[in-house]
């Protein structure tokens, strides 16, 4: 049976912002979009947690997805990151999203006040009902301080315009769960868990290794849709040590922001809080894209 957010299985990457000078480089983001759509890519996902979104002004955040839809122009999806630990602020983005072309709103759970469930199921309900849009929930408890429990992610599947959930809790149980108990799709927020989720029923990825390689990310999400197992282990093999010093030498998107800098593809520059990596790190990496075949 089809799940409900069909229209976001497969390949969405999750963008990084680029910035030139300490400001949102425009430019440089309509050339990562137009890559994408070179690349095949099914949807990219601007301003999440690897587009530093929490180091955006509300005025940036709404500018980078308007320029993203803009340069998208249909021929790519766009799911836009609209979430926001303030419901009535989560209700303007998402808004926002909608009236600039988004195909979908990447709502992350509230952060740092950390509510009850009944709180998470509130929040949603009131930006669903207020927006009209396919809205895929983002539950990644690493950052948000909480999980929202697969009850709540159940319950919420009640609601027509909530047809997804991006599973970064790293829990195959959370996530065997939602997909036995609902007919939500379910995207992996978590590169090296790609095929382990598929397995059970997920639909696909939300990427940060996209970023650089989108094509070899396909590759391993057609294998298994084709059912050809030994090459999606193949490609997951492959992948893992790049994913893994992507999402483990620093805090994302600091590592793949440095990748795409070595790779010519981006300055590299973070905001603040985050800071580039070291030289030690940055060797370490650079070692790891020679060895996969990027330099």
């Amino acid at each position: 049976m089809a799940t409900r957010g069909e229209a976001f299985a497969g390949l969405t990457v999750a963008l990084v912002t680029p910035f030139r000078n300490g400001a949102v480089d425009e430019a440089a983001l309509r050339k990562l979009v137009d890559w994408h759509v070179e690349m095949g890519t099914d949807c990219v996902s601007p301003v999440g947690t690897t587009g530093e979104c929490p180091t955006l002004s509300h005025e940036e955040h709404e500018r980078v997805i308007a320029v993203v839809c803009e340069q998208a122009a249909g021929r790519v999806k766009v799911m836009a990151g609209t979430g926001s630990n303030n419901t009535t602020e989560a209700v303007r983005l998402t808004r926002f999203a909608k009236q600039a072309g988004a195909d979908g709103a990447l709502m992350v759970a509230p952060y740092y006040n950390k509510p009850t469930q009944e709180g998470f199921y509130r929040h949603y309900a009131a930006v669903a009902e207020q927006v009209d849009i396919p809205i895929i929930l983002y539950n990644i408890p690493g950052r948000t301080a909480k999980n929202m429990e697969p009850d709540t992610i159940v319950r919420l599947a009640e609601i027509p315009n909530i047809v997804g959930v991006k599973e970064s809790t790293g829990s195959m149980d959370q996530a065997s769960y939602i997909i036995a108990a609902s007919n939500l799709t379910v995207l992996s927020g978590d590169d090296s868990l790609t095929l382990p989720l598929l397995a059970l029923g997920g639909r696909g990825v939300v990427s940060v290794v996209g970023n650089i390689v989108p094509r070899d990310v396909q590759a391993l999400l057609k294998a298994f849709a084709s059912q050809d197992l030994p090459a999606a282990r193949q490609w997951h093999y492959k992948l893992f040590p790049l994913c893994r010093d992507l999402l483990s030498l620093a805090t994302n998107p600091i590592p793949i922001k440095c990748a795409m800098k070595v790779l010519g593809r981006d300055t590299g520059e973070v905001r603040l809080p985050m800071t580039p990596l070291t030289p030690a790190e940055e060797q370490k990496l650079v070692a790891t894209l020679r060895t996969y075949g990027l330099l």
